[in-house]
């Protein structure tokens, strides 16, 4: 018999997606020729690709119907079922994800958004593909658009041609490029027509291109080596733009994304609620002013003091003999305004002391005798490797126990006479690094004490270090200065990016946030190189000072930021189980603090091996004493543990003994896991006490160590007394900073009752000012209605004019008649004089009948004009 055919069912029709009254147009068969026909008639156009099972299409379909009821005035939405085979969407198509959204501007497109499936960002990216040029009219606009954290590229355009000027159209394209090829819309392109304007950014001539940016010098389009073409201007402004922010937007599916950003360096991660339709985001305006401080390495406040402020004396800490000496030698060797700085920690002066004499290295360049104007070259490596040699050199110098002075040398350089190396040194505890942790605090003091070449107190030849400036000018603002240039200034630079809490608040919980927060603000900092990271406080408000102390306790070399350890909140402890349950919050009282034998397990849930040596612990806990041992284990993959702890392999056993915590020994990997095995593992390395009795030689031992304990809490005791002396001075050091801080107080009182009364004085004058303007307003309103009646008056007499031009003209008319009629008369009486008598008579009175008639008509028009 013949084989049986395949018999297949075909599919069903495809219905609506999108409801009839939606203002999306659903092309629900994948009429692909028809919607190319309606985008020919739309200037902005959007298509929404997608599949009617798509799980993703159907949750974004409200999105898109959300962004339609606002915008469907302006742009056309079009849906294109691209699933069904008998489309042609689905023939010409080949998506590999749905929902896909287009978008066109008239004939430039697609432009395809890959941005979060929210109605909010879809409404933002389909305005700025509406306006892809920002309008700046002013001044004020100006500095608004290059105030702002993304990067601005600004266009200078004369519009005095018709119908645009040249190269605004390839600017335009430009723009739409730079969407195109980043979503996020990172760049802001604006234009210019005002010259008075573009001259603020030193563009003159038409069609030019600017690229603003922050912490490095901006640049203008090189025409004379690009061609001025709309491709060539977006790459020049995606290659050289600053991104000193970053937004991450993870799109939900598998990527690299946060892992390629994070193998960068350092990370830190600001999560913050974010509506990109709001026009103002102070929250967003002060992270970016952090950034910008950060990243600020040209101009450092620290380096370019406010001279304004050397003549104060108001704070006891201030010198006028030493500020006059400081004036006199920075006028005769001008310190460069970039000093290139390296800090040098010294070697501790015993083995078991915490303090350290950290030094600030700078090379500086001087002008000497000032023969001629002298170019100050920047340093390099060469210099700085010059300075540290010549510095280890005297190194003796600041090498002491303890020093309450700062201390600094000059070093001539032996390569050029105008450049010379300043050392300036302190002691630090490192157990005060949270509290000195600034550069203004570690080199602060009310004692300063110069040294040239080795020989202190000689002031009078010598230079302070210039970060050291800030000890003489005590009303600078330091707050600015430590985050200033940070970046440039330490080895852990960090990278800044930003999330929207709204979208990603599920990262922010799995970094540490706490899921019961009504706030969705957090920042945390993650290493991955150091495999730490670091959470801020979320008891702390997320502002500009509270991020600025997270960076710089994060940059100092000592940082006393505690690492975050995630712990598993779902474990209950009872009395009853043998085998004891270890979290991180636990792991160090449970392990370290115990008094007992602990064995460890490391294992896993997706573990099966190790779910097979449950009951090999459970017996073994029953088995060993429970006041010298402790079974314990422990989940790795929802607990962090230290880094000397980690484990790249399961199960893992760790045994620590008595009074040996630090010597923890890993269960062999090559025996089996089984009973026997672990107890011998556990007897042989135990300590527990012999019963045998102690011999002389045991007991001459024993009194050695004693002593040898004896001398070192002698050494120990001796020890804290130098740190204890130590946090007397930094409590007097505290004492005066808050002395000082309470005069600061009263003298911004003093300000604040000063400005109060000039508010006062300002609203008696604006008062006045509005009293005068509206006296000024009535008055204008009366002389308008005055001004209305002239008017009326003028158009009356017109009107009265006319009349009478048409009076005059009727009269003349009428009198010329007249003239007429007695010439005819006059003619016919010479002609006609001897015709018979019965003929004059009739003429005669034919005459006077109409002399008659022409007497009355003008006693009548002369009577009408005694009546006008």
């Amino acid at each position: 018999c013949s084989r049986a055919k395949d018999v297949t069912m075909p599919a069903k029709l495809p219905v609506n997606f999108f409801s009839t009254r939606s203002p999306v147009i659903d092309l629900f068969r994948g009429q692909l020729d028809y919607a190319d026909q309606l985008r020919q008639d739309s200037e902005i156009v959007l298509y929404f690709f997608y599949a009617p099972w798509c799980g993703q299409s159907i949750a974004a379909r409200e999105e898109i119907e959300r962004v339609a009821s606002r915008l469907s005035d302006q742009v056309l939405f079009v849906a294109v079922n691209c699933w069904w085979n008998q489309g042609k969407c689905r023939k010409q198509k080949h998506f590999f994800y749905f929902p896909v959204i287009h978008l066109y501007h008239r004939s430039f497109g697609p432009i395809e958004y890959k941005g979060p499936m929210s109605a909010v960002y879809i409404e933002k990216f389909v305005r700025r593909v509406m306006t892809p040029l920002l309008y700046i009219s002013s001044r004020s606009k100006l500095l608004d658009f290059l105030s702002n954290y993304e990067p601005g590229v600004v266009g200078f355009f004369e519009f005095n041609a018709s119908p645009q000027p040249p190269g605004y159209l390839t600017f335009f394209t430009s723009a739409l490029h730079s969407l195109k090829k980043d979503y996020l819309g990172t760049i802001r392109f604006g234009v210019v027509t005002d010259k008075r304007v573009a001259e603020e950014i030193s563009l003159v001539h038409s069609g030019s291109v600017y690229l603003h940016r922050h912490a490095n010098t901006s640049l203008i389009y090189p025409k004379d080596i690009m061609n001025f073409t709309a491709e060539n201007i977006c790459k020049w402004a995606l290659e050289n733009r600053e991104m000193l922010i970053r937004w991450l937007r993870p799109h939900g599916g598998k990527s690299l994304l946060l892992n390629n950003e994070l193998k960068k360096g350092p990370a830190l991660l600001i999560f913050i609620p974010y509506n990109p339709l709001e026009e103002i985001h102070p929250l967003l305006d002060e992270i970016t002013k952090v950034a910008l401080e950060y990243h600020k390495c040209n101009r450092s406040q620290a380096a370019e003091p406010d001279l304004q402020h050397v003549g104060d004396s108001d704070s006891p800490a201030f010198d006028s003999s030493v500020t006059d000496a400081h004036a006199k030698f920075s006028e005769t060797f001008p310190i460069a305004k970039s000093p290139c700085c390296n800090t040098v920690v010294l070697p501790q002066w015993h083995s078991i002391s915490r303090t350290h004499n950290v030094c600030e290295l700078c090379v500086n360049q001087t002008l000497g005798v000032k023969p001629n104007k002298v170019h100050v070259p920047h340093c390099n490596f060469l210099e700085i490797e010059a300075a540290l040699d010549s510095f280890y050199l005297q190194e003796h110098t600041f090498f002491q126990v303890i020093s309450n002075t700062i201390e600094c040398s000059n070093f001539l350089s032996f390569y050029s006479p105008f450049s010379y190396y300043t050392a300036c040194c302190r002691t630090v505890n490192r157990h005060f690094l949270s509290f000195i942790s600034s550069e203004k605090t570690i080199f602060q003091t009310p004692k300063v004490a110069f040294s040239s070449h080795g020989k202190k107190d000689n002031t009078q030849f010598s230079i302070p270090h210039i970060e050291d400036r800030n000890c003489f000018i005590p009303d600078l603002n330091i707050s600015s200065t430590n985050i200033t240039g940070l970046s440039c200034r330490t080895n852990k630079t960090l990278n800044l990016y930003l999330l929207d809490s709204n979208l990603f608040w599920i990262y922010a919980e799995r970094l540490g946030a706490s899921r019961s927060t009504h706030l969705k603000e957090f920042a945390a900092i993650v290493d991955l190189k150091e495999e730490v990271h670091y959470v801020l406080d979320q008891n702390q408000s997320l502002v500009g000072p509270t991020l600025e102390n997270f960076i710089k306790n994060f940059s100092v070399l000592y940082s006393p930021l505690k690492r975050h350890l995630v712990d598993d909140p779902s474990v209950h402890f009872h009395g009853e189980h043998v085998v004891t349950e270890v979290t991180t919050n636990t792991f160090h009282e449970t392990v370290f603090l115990s008094a007992k034998n602990v064995l460890l397990l490391y294992y896993a849930q997706w573990c099966g091996f190790c779910a097979s040596l449950n009951h090999i612990f459970i017996q073994l806990a029953r088995l060993l004493p429970p006041d010298s041992f402790t079974v314990a284990r422990i989940d790795v993959t929802r607990n962090d543990l230290p880094w000397e702890f980690m484990t790249d392999r399961l199960p893992t056993i760790l045994f620590f003994p008595h009074q040996r915590k630090e010597q923890s020994v890993k269960f062999p990997e090559d025996f089996s896991v089984n009973l026997p095995n672990l107890l011998k593992f556990i007897l042989h390395h135990s300590s527990l006490s012999s019963s045998e009795p102690c011999t002389k030689e045991c007991l001459h031992k024993e009194s050695v160590l004693q002593q040898g304990h004896i001398s070192h809490l002698e050494r120990e005791i001796q020890k804290l007394r130098s740190e204890i002396s130590a946090l007397h001075q930094a409590h007097d050091q505290l004492e005066a900073q808050l002395s000082e801080a309470r005069r600061e107080e009263q003298r911004l009182q003093q300000q604040k009752h000063t400005l109060e009364k000039q508010h006062k004085t300002l609203q008696l004058h604006s008062d006045q000012l509005q009293a005068t303007y509206d006296q000024k307003n009535q008055e204008l309103l009366e002389m308008a209605e005055k001004l209305q009646e002239l008017a009326d008056a003028s158009e009356n007499l017109l009107k009265e004019n006319a009349l009478l031009r048409i009076l005059v003209a009727s009269r003349g008319g009428k009198l010329q008649s007249k003239d007429e009629i007695k010439e005819s008369l006059q003619s016919e009486q010479t002609l006609s004089e001897d015709n018979d008598i019965s003929l004059s008579t009739a003429t005669a009175a034919l005459e006077e009948k109409r002399i008659d008639n022409i007497d009355t008509i003008e006693t009548e028009h002369s009577s009408g004009n005694r009546t006008e």
